[in-house]
């Protein structure tokens, strides 16, 4: 198995001077495994400082670490394949659990995911580190819609396919069933839906027109990238 992934580097972001009592970090990567898999990849990793269980220890004293494999099939993001991998633990029966998790095959890995995990894996039906980056998992794997698509341009196929000047809310659902109510700007009230059913084009992400312009490049070209123009 891979390292852990280093801590996450905060931007603009001072780190209190206080002495630090725990760390715990999470990391989890999309890759595309075929034209129609995603492999999701996740890390918990806890940690204790030097010197806080053990005296004069200089180094930092990992307590969970736990890896979770799953394979999403795409576009329909149910898993296909699931495994748990515990790499430090604290007891010795903590591996026992690791096998009730291929309940996750056969799961949808987009809506309602959050509520299935509590159901199967809450509590002493499972691992709570383990559970928790569960939960941490899944926005990633809808977070990589998009990408899958937008990975392999040049097979003239449009990332999003244009819709109607005014679509009707069954368009709207259809196209961002998984942003639709997901958070408050997506909300079906919300100014972007709204600004969607009158047929204006939604305005490119914050973050791509800021490297668009530091590349020289015209932000427009976002939208036109998006429709396979």
């Amino acid at each position: 198995m891979p390292s852990p992934s280093p801590a996450i580097e905060h931007v603009n972001v001072v780190e209190p001077d206080l002495p630090l009592l725990h760390d715990r970090t999470y990391s989890v990567r999309a890759y595309r495994k075929s034209d129609t898999e995603l492999l999701i990849r996740g890390q918990i990793r806890d940690r204790k400082p030097p010197g806080v269980y053990v005296d004069d220890d200089p180094e930092p004293l990992t307590v969970h670490h736990m890896i979770v494999d799953i394979v999403v099939q795409f576009p329909s993001l149910e898993i296909s394949a699931a495994k748990v991998l515990m790499e430090t633990h604290p007891h010795t029966t903590c591996t026992a659990i690791t096998n009730h998790y291929d309940k996750l095959i056969g799961l949808s890995i987009a809506r309602g995911f959050t509520h299935k995990i509590r159901e199967l894996f809450g509590g002493p039906r499972g691992c709570t580190h383990t559970t928790a980056l569960l939960q941490a998992m899944a926005p990633v794997a809808v977070q990589s819609i998009w990408s899958m698509r937008a990975s392999d341009p040049d097979d003239g196929t449009p990332v999003a396919a244009p819709l109607p000047q005014h679509p009707t809310d069954e368009q709207i659902r259809e196209r961002f069933a998984h942003n639709l109510n997901s958070c408050h700007v997506w909300r079906e009230d919300g100014a972007t839906i709204a600004a969607i059913k009158k047929g204006q084009e939604m305005e490119p992400p914050l973050w791509i027109v800021d490297r668009l312009e530091k590349l020289g490049l015209d932000p427009g070209s976002w939208q036109s990238r998006m429709r396979g123009e």
